[in-house]
């Protein structure tokens, strides 16, 4: 077939880089994807299973169930909860929500590589700006990008791929300059991975204001990576333009299960966080005393800002069987490690001790 003869689709997207998930190598550990070490609990292996011998019925499209258990744990109103399948999709709906063509959608870089992709598949402009020399979002140059064009601002805390966190004090400052008709997101995707208790809670944010949104994820903390769980806490109103621009029935049966047992075994879960935190200190500990350049993180990863030799180390990494996440560019890129098992830890340190290359930045 000709080109003039296929159909048409937007020639803004031949430009759309596409999302690159962490690769799964067989043989290799995988420390590419910021999925938690753990199998399922039983008691969410035992909910699946139930689950699936329904699959023949449609799910409940607006998650009843888990809406309400997430609004009993936060203490806010099930009108402020919407449920999506996995915290980017609720991304993906609030650029869809808030913009068009003649949109801003200003975010911290490098964050979240999924929010330029998803400001460009509506056509609005993306504004990425640059992170601080510390490897965190500058929020006062964030505040200064805003224009009339602004409609949505993604804030990741703690951020990724750095792992780096905002204050209360920092994001209270930045919500005061930012006008009430721009919707700033606060992504909290790895909130329970949190041991600095400066770093807020962005529900209490969200409380008493009309343009802050907060979004989790069951994906991480509570290993349901597979099935893509994620919700947003905002004002109803902001709710109800979500519900709108839904994919129906998106949230299966099935994670929805998984989801309320994995609400019901909170505790446990969490306990497993703290195992993570307590590996994520030795790992950056050995890795700041073997010479590398490693920024504090609240997240279940630590960051290396290696720029442009990021997936020189990637391969590295990959000949001693270790899969690691590089982000390609000698501005502001870096590799990414996910913090596994305490074995599985333990050989990436040998790997890296192994390396040859530059370690730091200075």
């Amino acid at each position: 077939m000709s080109a003039a003869n296929r159909p048409h689709t937007r020639e803004a997207l031949a430009a759309l880089p596409a999302y690159t998930p962490g690769r799964t190598v067989p043989g290799a550990i995988k420390l590419a994807s910021n999925e938690m070490p753990f199998p399922p609990l039983a008691s969410v292996a035992a909910a699946i299973t139930a689950a699936a011998l329904e699959m023949n019925r449609y799910p409940d499209n607006g998650a009843q169930a888990l809406v309400g258990a997430l609004a009993d744990r936060l203490a806010v109103d099930p009108a402020q909860i919407v449920v999506g399948c996995g915290s980017v999709s609720l991304c993906e709906q609030l650029v869809q929500a808030t913009c068009t063509e003649t949109s801003e959608v200003i975010f911290g870089w490098r964050s979240f590589e999924a929010y330029p992709i998803i400001a460009a598949v509506v056509g609005a402009r993306a504004v990425p700006v640059p992170v601080t020399a510390e490897e965190s979002l500058d929020l006062d140059a964030m505040a200064a990008a805003i224009t009339p064009a602004t409609r949505l601002i993604f804030v990741c805390n703690p951020n990724n791929p750095t792992g780096t966190a905002l204050t209360a004090a920092e994001l209270e400052t930045f919500l005061a300059k930012v006008p009430s008709e721009v919707l700033v997101v606060v992504d909290e995707a790895y909130r329970e991975f949190i041991d600095d208790e400066t770093i807020p809670d962005g529900v209490e944010f969200a409380r008493g204001r009309t343009n802050v949104v907060v979004l989790r994820t069951l994906s991480k903390a509570y290993g349901l990576a597979g099935l893509r769980v994620g919700y947003s806490v905002s004002d109803p109103e902001v709710a109800v333009a979500l519900r709108k621009v839904a994919i129906p029935f998106a949230v299966s049966s099935v994670a929805q299960a998984a989801a309320l047992a994995s609400l019901a075994a909170a505790d446990e879960l969490l306990d497993r966080c703290r195992i993570v935190v307590a590996e994520r200190h030795r790992v950056r500990d050995e890795l700041i005393a073997g010479g590398y350049t490693v920024p504090t993180t609240q997240a279940n990863f630590v960051w290396l800002p290696l720029r442009d030799n990021a997936a020189g180390f990637a391969a590295h990494c990959e000949d001693h069987a270790i899969i690691v996440r590089p982000f390609n560019d000698a501005a502001n890129g870096g590799v990414r490690i996910t913090i596994g098992s305490a074995a599985e830890n333990t050989r990436f340190l040998a790997a890296a001790a192994a390396w040859t290359g530059p370690r730091t930045l200075s």
